[in-house]
């Protein structure tokens, strides 16, 4: 596969404090994205995730190793020319409307008045701000400030396309808005490459993930890899259950014994002790309204890295 994004052994140091000590923020990263991904980049407050995008994108220097940006080094004007981003916090000028705002990204990038004019447009129905274009930014919701921010990232038609929290701060609805556009930027054969701590949108949009834990890259895979076949628990759900069933199922399960207006919960650790309690049911004459395995969620595995690597 055509490789979009290229790290290796990449490193980083800040010096804090009074004395300047010099603090090791980011250790010998090495990840490859390939042409056509969504790539979810996951981590804790502090793991380093946005001091990875800003060296993607040329805003501080690395301490040691390299990134390659569509077979390109990251510092050079021409890879730059390639990529859109948006930062965590991006700045908006709160005096000039959002076609202004638009039309001002499009010079910075020297493009030509007419391919701003048919670009703004566009972008502006890609996310749903064309009756809001001519409205001052200090008018906007967050939401619709999310949105312009996206916009003004593909103003250059990008083929890669890095965003550092793109939900932060969204409700529902605007986060929903962020995830169509992210789908149908993929849909057109552009990269994606965003952080989020919204992981339920990235168990949706993601074809792989990583995740960071104090600046060490901890895992990387694909969703279904990493997901799929991951049984946490088996869930049955029974009729009939006598005292005596009760006592043998209590015995199975890994939690108390839960009366629901369908039947009996019961919560079995894993398949074995599923099919004993099963057998049990059936032979004591008991009804089996539903079995349901309880697969491994992105959070879970997400709490499991981050807490297994914890000091």
């Amino acid at each position: 596969m055509d490789p979009v994004i290229e790290i290796e052994g990449l490193c980083k140091d800040f010096r804090v404090g009074f004395w300047r000590r010099r603090t090791r923020v980011l250790h010998d990263l090495n990840l490859t994205v390939h042409r056509g991904e969504i790539f979810g980049y996951l981590g804790p407050n502090g793991a380093g995730k946005t001091t990875t995008l800003k060296l993607l994108t040329g805003l501080i220097l690395p301490t040691a190793g390299s990134a390659r940006l569509l077979g390109r080094d990251v510092t050079l004007v021409a890879t730059k020319q390639q990529i859109g981003f948006l930062p965590e916090t991006p700045y908006f000028y709160d005096y000039l409307t959002g076609r202004e705002f638009l039309d001002l990204c499009g010079q910075l990038f020297g493009l030509p008045t007419p391919v701003r004019r048919d670009r703004i447009a566009r972008l502006l129905a890609l996310i749903s701000l064309e009756q809001a274009a001519d409205r001052q930014l200090r008018k906007y919701s967050k939401g619709m400030l999310q949105r312009l921010g996206l916009a003004q990232a593909l103003i250059n038609d990008p083929s890669l396309v890095i965003l550092d929290e793109p939900m932060s701060g969204l409700d529902p609805l605007g986060r929903k808005a962020m995830r169509d556009i992210i789908l149908e930027l993929k849909a057109e054969g552009r990269t994606i490459f965003f952080s989020s701590h919204i992981l339920p949108d990235v168990e949706v949009l993601c074809d792989r993930v990583g995740i960071l834990v104090g600046g060490r890259l901890r895992g990387v895979g694909r969703l279904d890899e990493i997901l799929t076949a991951q049984t946490e628990s088996v869930e049955l759900i029974l009729e009939r259950v006598s005292p005596d069933l009760a006592v043998l199922l209590q015995d199975l399960a890994q939690a108390p014994l839960l009366s629901q207006p369908d039947g009996v919960l019961v919560r079995l650790p894993d398949q074995e002790r599923a099919d004993q309690a099963l057998r049990a049911a059936v032979e004591a004459g008991a009804r089996v309204v539903g079995v349901a395995p309880q697969r491994l969620t992105l959070e879970d595995h997400f709490l499991r890295e981050v807490q297994g690597h914890t000091p």
